[in-house]
């Protein structure tokens, strides 16, 4: 494969789910600001462009927090890499790009997707109308997911497809939580202590874990066990451990199929023994925050390492 196709493909993959999460991400600071809390607004939308690394855009932009100009920013600004709309609009001419490599199903997904997204005025966007919109959303992202998973062969062009996925999902994972740990706590509680359980529970709706972590823990919002949940526990599809499962699966397939073994997979495999071997205990001692500040650092490295592997530039 052409490394500007595997590019593509990879790209494709990451802004659709990078779409999703920026969804994940408003929802979780529109339900927090409905809450009375030290700070008000201003400081839940602080977090959320945080957590998206969409802070300096932002203020360069309109200079305060503003709950429109924050849901416009990160929702339907051209300007902002990272929003919805610009989300969109990359995957869609990633896929028209390579079209032949994809299926029907998957293009139609993605082109409907973004022709009625780009058909939304923002102007009649409410705040009391953000949930239905934040739904559907993930509701197209996970047709399309849906798409690829059922009618795409299982050869490199799937495999480039998981990795764009389940990094950028990894990615989301560790900013939620680093931000709740990192940014939403007031500094004189102490990391672990007694927390809001409305707000723990805005935050695992985020990442569809809220009842699961019921069914899992059968116990009240504790943080030591929202954390292992979403960091160590495999079977939540949205947990660092499952993302890095898929990630490895991808690039050992992409090996064999290429009929080799480079570092971003030795890097991989790393990071998955890092999750693996991790104790809760052990990362609350030595901090949450610099734990996941090490895993994002790594899983941006990983990134950088597989486009230079597979010659995205090319």
């Amino acid at each position: 494969m052409l490394g500007r196709t595997a590019n593509d493909l990879f790209w494709m993959s990451r802004y659709i789910e990078r779409a999703e999460n920026i969804a994940r991400l408003l929802e979780v600071g529109y339900r927090i600001a409905l809450l009375p809390r030290e700070g008000g607004q201003d400081a839940e939308w602080f977090s959320t462009l945080r957590s998206a690394g969409c802070e300096k855009g932002y203020l360069g932009k309109h200079g305060s927090y503003d709950t429109r100009d924050v849901v416009h920013f990160m929702l339907f600004d051209a300007e902002n890499p990272s929003s919805v709309y610009s989300s969109l609009a990359t995957a869609r001419r990633n896929a028209r790009a390579q079209r032949t490599a994809l299926t029907r199903e998957m293009w139609e997904s993605l082109n409907s997707a973004w022709l009625e997204f780009s058909a939304i005025d923002p102007d009649t966007i409410d705040f009391n109308k953000l949930p239905p919109l934040f739904d559907w959303i993930k509701e197209r992202s996970a047709l399309f997911r849906g798409a690829l998973l059922n009618t795409i062969l299982r050869n490199d062009t799937f495999y480039f497809n998981q990795l764009g996925t389940f990094l950028e999902r990894a990615d989301n994972t560790a900013r939620i939580l680093d931000v709740k740990y990192y940014v939403l706590l007031p500094h004189n509680e102490m990391v672990g202590g007694e927390i809001d359980s409305v707000q723990w529970a805005a935050i695992l709706r985020s990442v569809s874990a809220h009842r699961s972590y019921r069914w899992v823990y059968k116990d009240s919002y504790k943080p030591w066990q929202i954390a292992d949940y979403l960091i160590l526990n495999r079977q939540m599809p949205r947990s660092l451990r499952s993302c890095y499962e898929e990630v490895v699966a991808a690039l050992d397939e992409l090996g064999a199929y290429y009929g080799n073994r480079d570092g971003c997979q030795s890097l991989a495999h790393e990071t998955r023994k890092l999750l693996t071997d991790a104790d809760m205990s052990a990362i609350f001692q030595s901090g949450l925050h610099e734990f996941l500040e090490e895993f994002i650092a790594r899983n941006n490295r990983l990134g950088c390492e597989i486009s230079t592997t597979y010659h995205f530039t090319d």
